[in-house]
């Protein structure tokens, strides 16, 4: 009688393996065709692609634009600054300019004062000339100078040459009338006598 324990317990197990379509020689399927919701969805796509494209295209006109407007306004208000402060300028110009005789008035006063008057007279004269002076500086008016100066056709007015062997030639030897500037701007030149070299 056989051992039952001799005989193996386990039976062979025989694997069986699933083929698929591309190995037992059926086609493959292909993609599956688009549906009406699909293909309105990528054309939706598309014409949001396509829109957003224009609006960056528009977005960038519109900024050049900006950028442009904007330096046209800044350059209109320098430009309206500038005619501002030149029409201010000239304004001034005239006043100052109808000033200056009332100046040169004080000057020959006390150039030409008569020993007779009182001292305190010339005293009050020159403080009046010096307030009125004054008041032009802070304006910005400057006196032209003249002493000791070579002739400038661009700030000097000459009506009189004089030879002289003292003075090197086209040297002012005198000052008639008071020149003056404003803002480093011609307001009035000097009248002056000019020295000449003589001639050999």
């Amino acid at each position: 009688m056989e051992d039952p324990r001799e005989k193996p317990q386990a039976e062979a197990i025989e694997f069986v393996k699933e083929e698929t379509p591309a190995e037992n020689g059926a086609p493959e399927a292909g993609p599956a065709p688009a549906t009406p919701g699909e293909a309105a969805a990528g054309a939706a796509v598309s014409a949001a692609a396509s829109e957003t494209e224009k609006l960056k295209k528009e977005k960038a006109e519109l900024y050049d634009r900006l950028l442009r407007k904007q330096a046209e306004l800044d350059n209109f208000r320098k430009r309206v600054q500038r005619e501002k402060e030149d029409f201010l300028q000239h304004a001034t110009a005239d006043l100052i300019r109808a000033l200056l005789p009332v100046l040169d008035g004080f000057d020959r006063a006390l150039a030409h004062r008569d020993a007779s008057s009182p001292e305190q007279f010339a005293r009050g004269v020159e403080l009046i000339r010096r307030e009125l002076l004054d008041t032009l500086q802070r304006a910005g008016v400057s006196p032209i100078e003249t002493k000791g100066k070579m002739f400038d056709p661009h700030f000097h007015q000459a009506v009189e040459t004089v030879v002289s062997a003292d003075h090197n030639d086209q040297e002012i030897v005198e000052e008639l009338q008071r020149g003056y500037c404003l803002r480093n701007r011609l307001l009035r030149p000097a009248i002056v006598k000019v020295a000449v070299a003589a001639k050999k």
